[in-house]
């Protein structure tokens, strides 16, 4: 029997299992798809942004994970279109490639909610290009400030959206910014100020009223301010204009807002995530897998389940293994998800934990913990787990970072 050829579009968390899945069978030869040539490790971004991480710590090569795999191919190219009905893809570079099985692991892309000038004056903090380009700006912001400190120059922050992003950067930019007074010598110890906004009631939607109290009292003693239950209008080059409005002065808003799913005209003119089967393939055909951000995962309830790394982990591990059913002539499984629970940081020795499918609720120092035991155990590579330890540890002890070498926007 020849070898199923299988493309898989997307090397992220989901793209990346399946591809691990298969990458020591005979039965199948795989060819991955991604515009960049490395994985990037997203819930650990915020901290490329506010230097406590570097981005080697949270990238890894795709050749790396696969250089003794001689059944995996990998090209950096970027996915244009997609035709379902033949599984073929279409590429920017121009090519095109054609496969028995096709996984669409696309996942998401920034969604600015249609508000006037997000797109261009707010920073989204989805990618390692995004990390990195917040970095620069968040030096540039105050090394401009410093620069005239008698004049308006503000140095105050706007993160635009409470969910575990948005709470997890707010908390570290406080920690940076209380960093800051010390080495910007010439500005006003009070001159910045962070502000967290977002329509919902509380911040960490998702979480029990504990973890949101607990939140909400945290991000405020680190001189958060929290401004719930308010939609954002515009964003301009000087700030951000609130719907009941007020107008905040800022140079640096972070979109930490919102994702919508990269399915290519596959759901029609509205990007919606494509809602699979109990196998994970798309009921409109069984040789196609979507997995990831882009997918729509039932849970046992029935309710779907969130866009997390686990789901997408554990998912892209039994899309794999059903693929190599189907090589066997065997009987696919169904995907039950083992939920292990959800967890954010918010600052130093302060975190968020709901541990299992009953989410029994940790704060506090055991929280925090466990969020650097979790993040450190999920990262791709011995070298980065050692080395986020060691950074995490040096930030965390010594309470300073290198963040003020200036680099191009």
């Amino acid at each position: 029997m020849s070898e199923r050829k299988v493309l898989i579009v997307g090397g992220g968390f989901a793209g990346l299992e399946v591809a691990k899945t298969l990458s020591s069978s005979k039965d199948v030869e795989v060819t991955l798809l991604d515009k960049n040539n490395y994985h990037q490790f997203k819930p650990l971004l915020y901290q490329v942004a506010t230097a406590a991480l570097t981005p080697d710590d949270v990238a890894t090569p795709f050749r790396t994970f696969f250089e003794k795999a001689e059944n995996i191919h990998f090209k950096m190219e970027e996915v244009t279109s997609i035709d379902a009905e033949t599984k073929t893809v279409h590429t920017k570079e121009g090519n095109t490639y054609q496969a028995d099985t096709l996984v669409l692991a696309t996942g998401a892309s920034v969604n600015f909610l249609s508000v006037k000038g997000a797109d261009e004056y707010a920073l989204p903090l989805y990618t390692l290009d995004d990390a990195e380009r917040l970095r620069a700006k968040i030096i540039e912001t105050f090394e401009e400030a410093d620069k005239s400190p008698g004049k308006d120059k503000t140095t105050d922050c706007v993160i635009v959206g409470a969910g575990p992003t948005g709470c997890e950067t707010a908390g570290a930019i406080a920690s940076l910014f209380n960093e800051f007074k010390a080495e910007f010598k010439d500005l006003p110890s009070q001159i910045s100020r962070i502000y967290l906004v977002d329509h919902g009631k509380s911040p960490l939607k998702a979480f029990s009223e504990e973890s949101q109290r607990y939140a909400q009292e945290k991000l405020s003693e680190m001189g958060v301010v929290l401004d719930m239950q308010k939609r954002v209008l515009e964003v301009t080059k000087d700030g951000v204009l609130l719907e009941d409005q007020t107008f905040i002065p800022s140079r640096l808003v972070i979109w930490a807002g919102g994702l919508q799913p990269n399915t290519f005209s596959l759901t029609g003119p509205k990007r919606l995530k494509i809602e699979v089967s109990a196998d994970l393939s798309w009921p409109s055909n069984r040789d196609i897998y979507v997995l990831g951000d882009a997918a729509l995962i039932r849970g046992e309830d029935g309710e779907e389940l969130p866009s997390l790394a686990s789901v997408a982990v554990q998912s892209g591990k039994v899309a794999g293994e059903n693929i190599l059913a189907d090589c066997r002539g065997k009987e696919r499984m169904r995907f039950f998800y083992h939920d292990k629970g959800i967890m954010a940081m918010i600052g130093k020795y302060a975190a968020v934990a709901e541990v299992g499918k009953k989410r029994h609720q940790l704060e506090g120092p055991i929280a925090f913990a466990a969020w650097l035991g979790v993040h450190a155990a999920l990262l791709p590579s011995y070298r980065q787990r050692a080395e986020a330890i060691l950074e995490w540890g040096w930030d965390y002890v010594k309470g300073s970072r290198p963040f003020q070498i200036a680099d191009k926007i």
